[in-house]
């Protein structure tokens, strides 16, 4: 990265939230990270902005909306607002946030398209894949289980096997089956449109070794590039939620070819209500300025392979670099539901202040990729000692004295002990930590001054010399002094903890800190009056969020709609003559057991009087042991048409009612009622 106090030009992105969930803690890491350095580079002076947008588009977007009964656009819209909350509470200062669902969007990717395309680096062909003949749609993979054709793992992914970590096609699944019908897809060909991405197979190695990228992430892609590159496929077909591609009926952009141009239409429309920013200046080939992605080591491919050789091939410039970063695991394991690991950013909110996080993950981050670890017992340790007890503590231990002794004014010029020098020569490294992003050492050395601080406080003891009468102005100099290093340390710590800056610049009655005043000294200068700045973390805090996790996970069962929890809305309307088709039956469960593989279903044999049949009912969480059900009456759906599963077939539908989760439970008659009779 530059590093020069001439001012730059810079654009910051993150990488775009997916509008089909809630932010979490593992999201945040991004974020957080991605700030800190914005607000860096803003208090050194540089001309930033920092974009980002909701990736709204795909199928799993669509597919949900259709669940909840709502259109997609009214999806990512109620999803935007959520986000946007969310990055906002946790003071995440986007200058734009933006959706690829935009005008600009839709232009700019028509517009590379048709350059891709004019420059002969598209290609089309016919591709044979997965259909699901029920939702008359193409099924991406993971919308595909199946059995593993390498060790026989039931229930795996369509391109994947979590159990022996082989990969494979869609179509080598045994067994495959649709995750969004349940039906036995076919195999349909159609045609589809590539980038043709190894013909920039020699830039890329070039690129990618060009200081661009961590070493180690220029090493995996090196492994990419070594073994070849293969063409893109960047078409998907009806019904998909996207943007049509020009030109052509019934065929759509993958989502991760617009999902990064978003990157684009969100600054342009930012540049359209900031006049000081020209979207050319900074997206032209010849452009000085810079641009830089924060993004998860998952999503390096797109972003070091497909995206600089789009932008190549379209004329545009491509990154300065890329900031990857690891995973979030909590308490040394991947985040659980189950534990109450598994944290949303609005359940962390409700429980605890934004910036405890901020400066847990500021002292985490380095320039590495490997995986950062939040030990909640370790996170209130660290919170409580550091900014409470060491940052904290030095105003709260000195502003007492100058309120009281001298109408909380500070002193005027005195010698200032060697101590000041000492913050001076730090700053200047701690300013190159933030640059280089090496959060951890820029928080290390911060806590070093402030643990000097306090050391030379408590040698100082103003407590024991304002005792003395003749003692009152070496105190007003020592707690002057002490005020002078507390405001540095609120400076250093400011792109990390902007409202406790915001509290501490109130209290010290000055203009918003840059960097650059780390130089000076205040001196005869009239303080307001001082407030508790942050408060202590109590461990009961940290245990009711968990709590309050695991609660989230049981809600997450209920129906949804509009991303809250409500009650099932009503189907639409039928007339008498349709709802008296159905013909409902009293069945007496003879025989229920697992399905061996199902996650949820139980195979019941039910007598309906003069026959029986075999139905497969996804009750199994509230019946653990299928066999209590055996002589039980139950209402089933008769006529309905039999369907075809990966399990066999089922002749019928029991009716069952509850919120989900485990609370799916079958209705039964009163005693009584006969099987085969039918239910009026």
């Amino acid at each position: 990265m530059a590093n020069n106090m001439t001012t730059r030009k810079i654009l910051v992105t993150s990488a775009l939230p997916y509008a089909n969930g809630s932010i979490h803690l593992g999201h945040l890491v991004e974020y957080i990270q991605t700030d800190i350095w914005v607000r860096f580079q803003k208090m050194r002076g540089h001309q930033v902005a920092y974009v980002c947008a909701d990736d709204a588009h795909g199928s799993a977007i669509m597919l949900r909306a259709e669940k909840e009964g709502i259109t997609a656009e009214q999806l990512i819209d109620n999803v935007r607002a959520e986000h946007s909350a969310d990055f906002a509470d946790f003071l995440v200062a986007f200058d734009n946030f933006y959706s690829t669902h935009s005008p600009e969007n839709k232009a700019l990717s028509e517009q590379i398209y048709s350059t891709l395309k004019a420059n002969n680096y598209i290609a089309t062909r016919p591709v044979t894949q997965y259909f699901d003949p029920e939702k008359q749609m193409f099924l991406a993979d993971r919308f595909i289980k199946g059995t593993c054709p390498r060790c026989g793992a039931q229930d795996q992914y369509g391109d994947n096997c979590e159990k022996c970590s082989a990969t494979y096609d869609a179509t080598e699944l045994k067994n495959p089956y649709s995750t969004i019908s349940g039906t036995v897809p076919v195999l349909k060909e159609s045609m589809h449109f590539f980038f043709k991405l190894p013909l920039f197979e020699n830039m890329l190695k070039t690129w990618t070794r060009s200081g661009t990228l961590q070493d180690s992430v220029a090493n995996k892609l090196a492994e990419w590039l070594d073994a070849g590159l293969h063409e893109w496929d960047i078409s998907r077909d009806a019904p998909y939620f996207g943007f049509e591609i020009p030109g052509e009926s019934n065929k759509y952009f993958y989502v991760w070819l617009d999902a990064p141009i978003g990157y684009m239409a969100s600054f342009k429309n930012f540049c359209s209500r900031h006049p000081d920013f020209d979207f050319e200046s900074f997206w032209d080939k010849n452009s000085n300025a810079e641009v830089y992605h924060f993004i998860g080591k998952d999503i390096v491919n797109f972003h070091a392979l497909f995206w600089p050789a789009m932008l190549e091939g379209a004329g545009y410039r491509k990154p300065t670099a890329l900031n990857v970063h690891g995973y979030l695991t909590v308490n040394g394991s991947k985040m659980s539901k189950s534990r109450g690991t598994f944290i949303k950013a609005r359940t962390y909110l409700n429980h605890l202040q934004p910036e405890y996080l901020r400066y847990y993950y500021a002292s985490k981050l380095t320039r590495s990729v490997d995986d950062l670890d939040l030990s909640l017992e370790d996170f209130i340790q660290k919170v409580n000692s550091d900014l409470v007890g060491k940052v904290i503590n030095i105003a709260s231990r000195c502003a007492g004295f100058i309120a009281r002794g001298n109408n909380s004014r500070l002193t005027a010029n005195s010698p200032l002990p060697e101590l000041w020098q000492t913050f001076q020569d730090t700053i200047p490294t701690i300013a190159e930590a933030y640059e280089s992003l090496d959060f951890a050492k820029a928080m290390r050395e911060i806590m070093a001054l402030a643990d000097q601080a306090n050391a030379w406080i408590a040698e100082q003891a103003p407590w024991a010399l304002n005792k003395q009468a003749d003692k009152q102005a070496a105190v007003q100099t020592i707690c002057s002094f002490a005020i002078n290093l507390f405001r540095l340390l609120v400076l250093t710590l400011k792109p990390v903890l902007p409202a406790l800056a915001a509290k501490a610049e109130v209290y010290l009655n000055i203009e918003p800190l840059a960097w650059s005043d780390y130089v000076t000294f205040l001196a005869d200068h009239q303080l307001n009056d001082f407030t508790p700045l942050m408060t202590r973390i109590e461990a009961e805090q940290v245990a009711a969020m968990k709590e309050d996790s695991k609660k989230d996970l049981k809600a997450e069962t209920a129906p949804k709609g509009n991303g809250e929890l409500v009650k099932d809305p009503l189907a639409p309307t039928i007339d008498y003559e349709a709802f008296a088709a159905v013909d409902m039956r009293i069945a007496k469960i003879i025989k229920a057991q697992q399905v061996a593989g199902a996650d949820k279903l139980l195979q019941l044999t039910l007598d309906i009087g003069d026959e029986q049949r075999n139905v497969f009912a996804g009750i199994k969480s509230a019946y653990p042991d299928p066999s209590l059900l055996e002589g039980r009456l139950t209402v089933m759906i008769a006529n309905l048409k039999p369907r075809k599963m990966k399990f066999g077939l089922s002749e019928g539908m029991v009716i069952a009612a509850g919120p989900g989760g485990q609370e799916i439970y079958l209705l039964s008659p009163d005693s009584g009622a006969i099987p085969g009779q039918r239910v009026n």
